[in-house]
């Protein structure tokens, strides 16, 4: 007679012996967008229960989040005005710089990451400056990048996350933040963002779509796994502090890849499009809510340390629900 190992119970010991594999409300940080204007919470169509805040409601939704245990954020801007040279993304006035200065004011507990790019804030919705032939000038986008990254510690942003995906552009943010005495603000870099097809939501919450062509010639080729291996390491060395993989749930090997690779804190980014398809099929009664659960604890056992996700309230209340 052959003798099977006994099944583990789920008691609360071996609960906390496999914590590890576990989702817990620390690993997540939530997406907002903040908008001009007052009084506004506009539910973003494409990204259910998503939505555009306006600064003094912006607040509101950060209490919520901080009465859910959610103590990461991380913003977009959504300007009034745009230009070729987004110079809204990098104003001491502009509308992430105001926010952060609210949160910060109302919240000293909450933790403020910022977006760096261009994408948001340019008329033509590319994430640099365009050169005469219609290509991104990869060096001269460095320097607004460098703005902007200063602009954000200025206002109190506690990590800033190029997102842009130019090249040397971490070991110049890293430069020009020491160099304007913001040591101790870390990078979170996306080190492996795939030109994907998964974007499309949030790319209509920020209004960020390319108005021609695509972002693939500075974006990664999806197919391509090599590439993100490299071009992590290669932000480690110019100073990064932690590897963001975006997106997350179709590139579950990359991040286990990189986290076997690498040794750094990882991060990734369970997107727009994979949270509307799930959130979409649940609503049609295809899914059931548990699929919320499953799909990012996927993106954890893969060897995501954090996790930047959407459903972040949602898996929230479920964990706050399961621990009654």
């Amino acid at each position: 007679m052959i003798k099977r190992p006994r099944r583990l119970r789920a008691n609360s010991l071996v609960r906390k012996l496999v914590r590890e594999t576990k989702l817990q409300i620390e690993d997540l940080v939530y997406p907002l967008f903040v908008v001009e204007g007052e009084n506004i919470k506009r539910e973003i169509p494409s990204l259910p229960e998503n939505y555009h805040l306006s600064i003094d409601r912006l607040i509101e939704e950060v209490k919520e989040i901080k009465e859910l245990g959610i103590k990461y954020v991380i913003l977009f801007g959504i300007p009034n005005q745009k230009d070729e040279k987004g110079k809204e993304a990098y104003s001491y006035q502009g509308i992430v710089q105001k926010a952060i200065r609210e949160i910060k004011k109302n919240f000293k507990d909450i933790y403020v990451i910022t977006d760096i790019c261009m994408c948001q804030y340019t008329s033509h919705g590319h994430c640099g400056i365009i050169c005469e032939d219609g290509y991104v000038d990869n060096d001269k986008t460095l320097e607004y990048l460098g703005k902007i990254a200063v602009s954000h510690a200025y206002s109190g942003a506690d990590m800033v996350a190029p997102s842009d995906m130019m090249d040397g552009r971490i070991a110049y943010i890293r430069n020009i933040l020491d160099s304007e005495g913001y040591t101790h603000i870390p990078i979170m870099s996306y080190s492996a963002k795939y030109a994907s097809a998964f974007y499309g939501p949030f790319r209509d919450a920020a209004h960020s779509a390319p108005q021609y062509g695509d972002r693939s010639s500075y974006q990664m080729d999806p197919a391509n796994i090599n590439e993100a291996l490299r071009e992590a390491k290669l932000d480690i060395e110019e100073g990064a502090d932690i590897i963001m993989i975006k997106p997350a749930l179709s590139y579950l090997d990359v991040i286990r890849r990189i986290k076997d690779n690498i040794n750094a804190p990882i991060a990734a980014y369970n997107v727009s499009g994979e949270y509307s398809m799930i959130k979409l099929a649940i609503s049609n009664g295809l899914l059931s809510e548990k699929a919320i659960m499953e799909s990012v604890l996927s993106i954890k056992r893969a060897g995501a340390d954090i996790i930047i996700t959407y459903f972040a309230k949602d898996i929230a209340k479920m964990i706050k629900e399961e621990c009654k």
